[in-house]
């Protein structure tokens, strides 16, 4: 009978411990958070804060995976795309046209020809079908995709109060209105916004240490960043004479 030897237990270094690598821009944000909690309370009323930094962030730390780009491209992919349509055609009226925000946001937004874009890309249905045929494929950029679309939409279904969408067409076109916005302080929006960015923060922190390249930490530090620049630009859009 062969002899069993013990394992002798190697005390762990500080070089085999994995390390977290406290960003920078952690403590820039922390720092600015307070000014712009109180921003989003002024502003709240008047214009709709985009938050599809956090979609991106919360769909890439649920499906993104190390050492698989085209499952973590995909994840990035679906929790972009519901809000892709509303950013290209905003995107035309703003800077091509010249369209007041307050049509937009206000009007357009609200329009039979923008909801009907919106019910399609923001179908929950289609997204389910979608990521049921990957499942049976067997594919993970397919998940990857289809399931963080689903993450995006599930959120949005949650926090949108008058400006939520049909997300169960071809079904139904009903739209329901959720006592809870991530941005209208009448409607908790203060607090879901300063959660939403200490959640953002958060996924960031994990995200830093899941992925070591480099190109992917300056993403991480980007999309960071991005959950703030809506403020600044709705501020300067917003803004009185």
């Amino acid at each position: 009978m062969p002899r069993l030897t013990q394992a002798r237990a190697i005390p762990a270094t500080s070089m085999d411990l994995p390390t977290f690598e406290p960003a920078p821009w952690i403590m820039i944000a922390l720092v600015i958070a307070v000014p712009f909690a109180n921003f989003i309370g002024a502003q709240g009323a008047r214009g709709k804060t985009m938050n599809t930094p956090a979609h991106l962030i919360f769909g890439l730390t649920a499906f993104g995976k190390a050492g698989r780009p085209a499952v973590t491209a995909a994840a990035l992919a679906g929790a972009l795309i519901p809000d892709l349509s509303l950013y290209l055609m905003a995107g035309w009226h703003l800077l091509v046209l010249g369209t007041s925000p307050d049509v937009v946001f206000g009007q357009l937004y609200f329009s039979d020809t923008w909801q009907s874009i919106f019910r399609i890309d923001n179908s929950i249905i289609l997204w389910g079908i979608a990521l049921a045929i990957g499942g049976m494929m067997r594919s993970p950029v397919v998940i990857a995709l289809c399931g963080a679309a689903l993450l995006h939409l599930g959120l949005d279904f949650l926090f949108h109060n008058d400006d939520g969408r049909a997300h169960f067409w071809p079904l139904s076109n009903w739209i329901f209105q959720s006592p809870v916005s991530y941005w209208d302080p009448d409607h908790y929006g203060n607090l879901v916004g300063a959660l939403e960015v200490a959640l953002s923060l958060l996924c960031c922190g994990i995200l830093w240490r899941r992925f070591q390249r480099l190109l992917m930490r300056g993403l991480i530090v980007a999309l960071g960043a991005m959950e703030f620049a809506p403020f600044i630009l709705f501020a300067i859009m917003f803004a009185g004479p």
